[in-house]
């Protein structure tokens, strides 16, 4: 294992926490908040293909803003820094407890970074692009997966851009927009295929990334709870941060806080200027508190459950496909709820154990939401 660290890596997330702080005043000083169409159709201008990089952190939720983006960064950053310090407030400890939090910040950045440098063009088509899909995929797993180091984060990057945007571009260009199925498959399909691919290229060749002699908490671990009312409430909060390899509450309030404020100050903005954004929080939320008492023994058991899938597929996919109807709401939230958790630890179960268990996750995803969607569709009454 790489024992080259960030220096002064006590003080980072402060350092961090203030480089964020000073994006949110000044985003919050702009005086115009263009809406999502504005945003898309200007995106050869540097201040909103800036705008579109940064909302993509924030992509995962269906959120596409850059205030609840750098709401959700500015609460991983307290989060970590909580727990470095071992607060009792820090909730949930972020990524898992391994202390890895930077690292993967570091690599997931720059994984998107260099996905806008070598995919950005795609943009120009006018229709909406998958940029983001590397800064919650591959980068993150693969620091999880084998620790901390430069030669880690950027092998990570690397593999993201080269790899797993490529991929999510093909699908969602040649497969979903042709057949009409929600973007998300096309999104999720590519983060799996190209993980299996750039997993299999890491075992092949172990110099990239150096794998480290004790274990890194590539999975969540347990944590003694009583599995109560608090608990539930604050498994449903983390569950919103669970995407970006976070299960964090305080990333997540930041996350949902910045969404509000971005929907208060520009309706048409966040969430593609569907004017959705409530439906769809509120069906997110249903659909965490569905899966996490449903799926309670299986958190008792395992320590942690995926809980969270469907309020990054099945349920924004059927909101934004069929409206923000209560029926909509409803079926997508608890069909999302009983049927993609057990069927990602399935999946994974069955994956290799050089491989990340995302991946499981990720397919799940992808397969619940072809089914549901249109289920959903047909028991709200809207036809398929």
């Amino acid at each position: 294992m790489s024992t080259l660290y960030f220096p002064n890596r006590q003080r980072l997330p402060l350092l961090i926490f203030a480089c964020l702080l000073i994006l949110l005043v000044a985003s919050l000083a702009h005086a115009h908040w263009p809406d999502y169409a504005q945003l898309a159709a200007t995106l050869d201008q540097p201040l909103s293909r800036l705008r579109w990089i940064i909302g993509d952190i924030s992509e995962v939720a269906f959120y596409k803003h850059e205030l609840p983006a750098l709401g959700l960064l500015l609460g991983a950053c307290i989060g970590h820094w909580a727990h470095m310090r071992g607060y009792r407030w820090q909730g949930f400890a972020i990524c898992y407890g391994s202390g890895l939090w930077p690292w993967v910040f570091a690599s997931s950045l720059l994984g998107l970074l260099l996905s806008h440098a070598l995919w950005g063009w795609t943009l120009a088509s006018g229709s909406w692009q998958p940029t983001f899909v590397a800064f919650v995929s591959l980068p993150a797993a693969t620091v999880l997966l084998f620790g901390a180091g430069w030669r880690v984060a950027i092998t990570g990057a690397l593999l993201g851009a080269l790899l797993v945007t490529p991929a999510s571009l093909l699908l969602v260009n040649y497969l979903c927009y042709p057949l009409q199925l929600p973007v998300v498959v096309g999104n999720v399909g590519g983060m799996a295929l190209a993980s299996l691919v750039a997993f299999m290229l890491c075992r092949r060749f172990p110099s990239w990334v150096r794998p480290c002699h004790q274990p890194i908490a590539a999975e969540p671990v347990a944590q003694q709870s009583d599995y109560g009312v608090i608990w539930t409430l604050r498994r449903v909060l983390a569950d919103f941060s669970e995407a970006p390899f976070l299960g964090n509450e305080l990333a997540s309030l930041g996350l949902l806080l910045g969404a509000c404020l971005a929907y208060m100050l520009a309706p048409a903005a966040p969430a593609y200027g569907s004017l959705l954004l409530i439906p769809m929080i509120t069906g997110q939320a249903l659909a965490s508190l569905v899966g996490v008492v449903f799926w309670r023994r299986q958190w008792q058991i395992r320590g942690w459950y995926p809980t969270y899938i469907p309020i990054v597929s099945i349920v924004p996919a059927a909101v934004l496909t069929h409206g923000g109807s209560w029926q909509v709401i409803v079926a997508s939230a608890v069909l999302g709820a009983l049927m993609a958790p057990p069927l990602a630890v399935a999946i994974t179960q069955r994956l290799p154990s050089y491989m990340h268990g995302y991946i499981g996750n990720v397919m799940s995803m992808a397969i619940s939401t072809l089914v549901i969607v249109p289920l959903v569709g047909v028991l709200a009454g809207g036809g398929i």
